[in-house]
């Protein structure tokens, strides 16, 4: 069996038979093992032996990057001293230390984990046999593969995770159960072309959403999660990384954030308003009146600017390369132009108009003298509605030409 190949960070100044060697070795390797570090030396030297170990018993060609994020412990001689390529990393966070250590990676396919000791690096054949098969993500299951006793927090276990994941697989339809296992496995020409950006622990959601979005072919292997070797509490931080998370997974979904929530305040307040517009409506001892009208009124237009907001959200994600090209609302802009929003907003400020022509008729009837609210606020109300959604969409159509001139 062929050990794995390790390669240096040290360039020689020989010229071209060294570098010819140096490019013969890169395009050999099939797998980059790689591990990001900030002050693990305690379990940095057995994940490494692991690695090492578990790429010479499968005989595959490979390396270990450890991807410094400023260690002071010695962590980068450790790694040397054992034949890994240290890559060292500036910029702060879990995310930003392994995008470092993927990019430096020489290797056709790429296992990602924790260098705490905590994953199985012993048995990295399931994900590399799932990849050879030509899945583009390979992610580890730590409840089907088993969690050891104190691995993971209850906190984490049995709400974090299967929420997170839940989410996750609600709004995004991965085919994953376990959305933040650190194990996983992917090709690298795959996972560069999803441009990931986050720097911290949301990293492990983007790769995972973006995808499935791209219509990466995904699929998951059990692995065991064993108890930490560190001497000092880890990096994560349950609150603050797991909102992190959530909102991650929130805004890249306008879907679930502004489109859903959004229809159906709109559809739900115009029911509602006119349901209430014929006069007081009982249910049971409850009497709604225009108070409830009123209040139907400012449902509606909510929900018409988170409707707004979805379409903004989606339009700027996908001209950033955020989000992939939406077919359906390509569409919608064949017919949803400036010209035409601009035609609709000003139907609807006219309509206000003349709700409020109609009510101030009412009011030159009682000779501009006292009114009864519960008549009146049933012709004004419609009329406010109508004058603000005019505004809104001429408003909104001016600044959808503007992303329009990025998209074009």
């Amino acid at each position: 069996m062929s050990r794995p190949v390790i390669h240096s960070m040290e360039h020689g100044s020989n010229g071209g038979s060294e570098n010819l060697a140096l490019s013969q070795d890169a395009t050999a390797v099939e797998l980059s093992v790689v591990m990001p570090c900030l002050n693990e030396r305690l379990t940095l030297g057995t994940c490494i032996k692991k690695a090492m170990k578990s790429m010479e018993e499968l005989g595959i060609q490979g390396e270990v990057i450890i991807a410094d994020n400023g260690s002071t412990d010695g962590s980068q001689e450790i790694a040397r001293q054992l034949g890994a390529r240290v890559v060292p990393v500036a910029m702060r966070g879990y995310g930003a230390a392994l995008r470092g250590g993927i990019s430096a990676a020489r290797g056709r396919f790429i296992i990602m984990g924790d260098a705490d000791d905590s994953y199985e690096f012993t048995r990295l054949g399931p994900f590399v046999e799932k990849l050879r098969e030509g899945y583009d993500l390979v992610m580890g299951n730590r409840f089907k593969g088993g969690i050891l006793p104190k691995a993971m927090p209850p906190l984490h276990r049995y709400l974090g995770n299967p929420v997170l994941s839940w989410i996750g697989r609600l709004f995004f339809k991965c085919p994953v159960g376990d959305f933040h296992c650190g194990l996983r496995g992917f090709r690298k020409d795959a996972i560069e072309r999803l441009d990931l950006r986050t720097t911290g622990m949301e990293f492990a959601s983007e790769m995972v959403v973006k995808a499935s979005l791209f219509n990466l072919r995904a699929t998951e292997t059990p692995t065991v999660l064993a108890p930490d070797g560190r001497d000092r509490a880890p990096h994560l931080r349950t609150w603050r990384d797991g909102w992190r998370h959530l909102r991650f997974l929130l805004l890249y979904s306008p879907r679930w954030l502004f489109l859903y929530p959004g229809a159906a305040l709109f559809v739900f307040g115009l029911a509602l308003g006119g349901w209430l517009l014929q006069g007081p409506r009982h249910i049971g001892k409850v009497e709604l009146d225009v108070h409830t009208l009123l209040f139907a009124a400012m449902t509606v237009l909510i929900g018409f600017q988170s409707l707004n907001f979805a379409v903004f959200s989606k339009t700027f994600a996908i001209t950033e390369g955020l989000l992939p090209t939406d077919s359906r609302l390509s569409r919608l802009f064949k017919y949803v132009t400036l010209e035409s929003g601009l035609l609709v907003g000003a139907l609807l400020i006219l309509a206000g108009a003349g709700f409020w022509v109609l009510g101030l008729s009412s009011w030159q009837t009682h000779h501009f003298g006292p009114l009864q609210p519960e008549k009146t606020l049933r012709i004004v109300i419609p009329g406010f509605v109508a004058l603000t959604l005019g505004v809104q969409i001429m408003l909104s159509s001016f600044f959808m030409s503007v992303l329009g001139l990025g998209r074009r």
